[in-house]
């Protein structure tokens, strides 16, 4: 299945065909300087690979699951943090947006704005960021069978902006787990471009009970699989010491994981095209 292919930054062109977009970087902005040096890594290991990069990192983690949980340094800290990782490094960057009267000021800094996936029915949040003219990525909610993703595009659509990314990120299986249904993607496809959240897709939702858990033992063997599948992209969270992550300690991935699964990657989706064409 061939979708329509657009700038999702300057000089990275999603879907179409064109070979998969990146999107890496730590769960949550830890601190100016840590994110900085984050930034630094993942592009030189994207640069080694060849492979189109954005940075993630968000400035606020609104749906922690203990009132005690890290959240981030906030809006302004953050987008100040975002901003100098831009100017040092060169990369596009995209964070979260969490209500509609944030949009326009994230749009200052990022390049691509997303949707976090428990908000992605909210259609003022979605107009808001669809008005910004800027790519929007939205995750599906865990709670959302993929078809259901076509209103969340079509909300985005009704503000004239066609640029629209989907990002799944596994569905909710009973208490505490997530499974990866394939047969969403090619359908997700139909929408809009789809990227694969390797790293959310390994979660187990309040598993911790103040936290939640993961399983990143299987990280390669779903994001394979999405490879397989055809997606456009890759959403891979990384950190330098994954165990003493802020947020998301036992899903992130390491620098050495990082680069391990973009050959990896980059292998079955090279293989993919070859046999679409």
């Amino acid at each position: 299945m061939t979708i329509k292919a657009f700038e999702l930054a300057e000089g990275i062109t999603i879907g179409g065909g064109a070979r998969p977009v990146y999107i890496a970087g730590p769960c949550v902005i830890e601190s100016r300087d840590f994110v900085v040096d984050v930034a630094g890594k993942v592009r030189e290991i994207a640069e080694r690979h060849g492979v189109p990069l954005l940075f993630k990192a968000s400035f606020d983690k609104a749906n922690r699951s203990s009132e005690s949980s890290f959240r981030g340094p906030g809006e302004e800290a953050g987008l100040e943090a975002l901003a100098k990782v831009k100017s040092a490094t060169g990369m596009p960057v995209i964070t979260d947006v969490h209500h509609p009267e944030q949009a326009f000021v994230v749009a200052e800094v990022a390049d691509v704005l997303q949707v976090p996936a428990f908000l992605c029915r909210q259609t003022d949040l979605l107009h808001a960021c669809g008005e910004t003219g800027l790519p929007v990525n939205v995750k599906k909610g865990q709670f959302l069978a993929p078809e259901d993703m076509a209103n969340a595009v079509q909300k985005i659509v009704a503000t004239g902006n066609e640029r629209v990314v989907l990002t799944e990120r596994g569905s909710t299986f009973g208490y505490h787990n997530l499974v990866v249904d394939m047969r969403g993607l090619p359908t997700m496809r139909s929408f809009a471009p789809v990227v694969f959240d390797v790293t959310h897709s390994l979660q187990l939702p309040g598993g911790l009970g103040h936290a939640t858990g993961g399983a990143r033992e299987f990280h390669s063997y779903l994001a394979r699989a999405a490879a397989g599948a055809g997606v456009d992209g890759f959403f891979i969270e990384v950190h330098p010491n994954p165990s003493q992550a802020l947020s998301d300690a036992t899903t992130q991935l390491s620098f050495d994981e990082f680069d391990r699964l973009i050959g990896q990657l980059e292998a079955v989706s090279a293989a993919v095209r070859e046999v679409a064409t």
